[in-house]
């Protein structure tokens, strides 16, 4: 039970002084966020998995070589090494990442609650948010990727503007048409966005 309330920081400190199911509570805590960032990005469950591997494996190296700089902030931080990954696999690639529409893999609305509803209302709202998914594809990668940051992640702009080395006012920008883009998708297929 106190291991289910120790801090990042507390778990990282652990795992440094020997305790490897410490890096696991860590891992647990927040692996759906890392993976469901970098299945975003690149829309191949496969190399998702790669990725997020690899992602751990130098947060791993990182911590033991005594590189981390602890400031409360884990996730943005594993956030990052996940982001420079991917940045890293495409430059390699040569391939910018493309959006592969069929895909039901990409979870956006994971993090919503549901609240205890009538079945008629929760088909209304599961059809809402499969809809506004569905848009979300279709925005510009670096306007996706704000938005998912922001509204799922809910990471402020200056951490988003670290982690995709831009500046605030570009993550601002990016955002800003993001939203534009999505209301005018809502208004051309009349997608219904109220409960």
């Amino acid at each position: 039970m106190d291991a289910l309330i120790k801090s990042d920081k507390e778990l990282v400190e652990s795992y440094l002084l020997g305790n490897h199911s410490s890096f696991e509570q860590l891992v647990n805590r927040h692996q759906s966020r890392v993976f469901s960032y970098i299945l975003m990005l690149v829309k191949d469950r496969q190399l998702a998995d790669d990725i997020f591997q690899d992602t751990f494996i130098k947060i791993i190296r990182t911590i033991k070589n005594g590189a981390y700089n602890e400031e409360g902030k884990f996730i943005q931080w594993a956030m990052r090494i996940a982001h420079n990954l991917i940045i890293d696999h495409f430059r390699k690639s040569k391939r910018i990442p493309y959006s592969d529409k069929s895909s039901d893999d990409l979870a956006l609305t994971n993090n919503l609650n549901y609240a205890d509803d009538s079945i008629e209302f929760q088909i209304v709202k599961d059809q809402i948010h499969n809809d506004l998914r569905k848009l979300v594809e279709h925005l510009p990668d670096e306007q996706r990727e704000v938005l998912y940051l922001r509204m799922y992640e809910e990471i402020s702009f200056k951490e988003i503007a670290d982690m995709t080395n831009v500046s605030i006012n570009t993550a601002l920008g990016r955002m800003r048409y993001a939203l534009i883009n999505m209301r005018k998708m809502v208004k051309e297929k009349n997608v219904s966005i109220t409960y």
